[in-house]
């Protein structure tokens, strides 16, 4: 039986004030749980309008309709309008996720400093992003976290190293067609190996499902918050009944990465390269 979980991301505050209960609704239809992968600091949205002269992102953003996708007033946050906190602005439903037993991990604080800028950010910005995302996390759930996804699926060596530096017990950082060890710092990583919704479209994602319906390995179906949570929350619906009817095992990544037997995964390094629909380029 193939096993999938569902890692759900929040980038923005409209994705955490909209997008987030609407999620959770159509997962109760369902009767799943979810991987929450959080931003919990401003949402600087508007600042992505510095990345439109990447021709590939212009590509992404008008084949998406971004407008559409994200709302107007998110393509504004962090420039003409204040960055209003994500997740940190709506502690009584983070707290209300881990109280259902749905997973809720971190993937970022500022997204768009991580997105954007990774390259350029020093070790000490990096340790200062981290520190505040980690202590948010903390302030709202109770604990520590254990798991980081990074914004963008955009990491690095240095990101590496500060996640497990940081106690941090696995990752789901890439693009990768299955899960491995990675070299540079011992930690499992448990990749987002399906397409997005705006990558393929609907039609995409089940065709996808549909061809490893066979396969015993896991598999990780990476969903927004803006988008199935938004313009596309039918066509979520659509396909989490066509994984069902593929006869899919639903778990959560913190499932997935307890069951990992360490010994059997390869061990790889860090990768690069481009994922078909993604403005920048990705973890591998």
């Amino acid at each position: 039986m193939p096993l999938l979980a569902l890692k759900i991301d929040i980038d923005t505050y409209q994705g955490m004030k909209t997008g987030l209960p609407r999620i959770r609704e159509v997962l109760g239809e369902f009767s799943l749980k979810g991987s929450f992968y959080l931003s919990f600091g401003p949402d600087r949205s508007g600042l992505a309008v510095l990345q439109l002269l990447r021709p590939r992102f212009l590509i992404k953003m008008l084949r998406t309709n971004a407008p559409a996708l994200y709302g107007k007033r998110t393509l504004l946050y962090g420039t003409l309008l204040p960055a209003p906190l994500i997740a940190l602005g709506f502690p009584e439903q983070v707290r209300s996720l881990a109280e259902e037993g749905h997973d809720v991990a971190c993937h970022a604080w500022d997204h768009r400093l991580w997105q954007d800028w990774l390259p350029f950010m020093s070790m000490d910005m990096r340790r200062r992003w981290f520190a505040k995302m980690m202590d948010a996390y903390e302030s709202l759930v109770g604990k520590r976290p254990e798991s980081f996804g990074a914004p963008g699926w955009r990491v690095d060596e240095r990101g590496l190293s500060l996640a497990a530096e940081l106690g941090f017990r696995y990752l789901s950082c890439t693009r990768a067609p299955r899960p491995f060890i990675f070299a540079e710092n011992g930690l499992p990583e448990i990749p987002s190996n399906l397409p997005c919704i705006e990558e393929v479209g609907v039609q995409g994602v089940k065709a996808a499902l549909s061809s490893h319906a066979q396969e015993s390995d896991p598999f990780v179906l990476p969903v927004h918050a803006e988008v199935e949570g938004g313009i596309h929350l039918n066509a979520f619906r659509e396909i989490l009944a066509h994984a069902v009817s593929c006869g899919y095992s639903f778990h959560t990544l913190h499932d997935l990465a307890s069951g990992v037997a360490m010994s059997e995964l390869p061990v790889r390094r860090l990768r690069i390269g481009n994922v078909h629909g993604r403005g920048f380029p990705c973890a591998v």
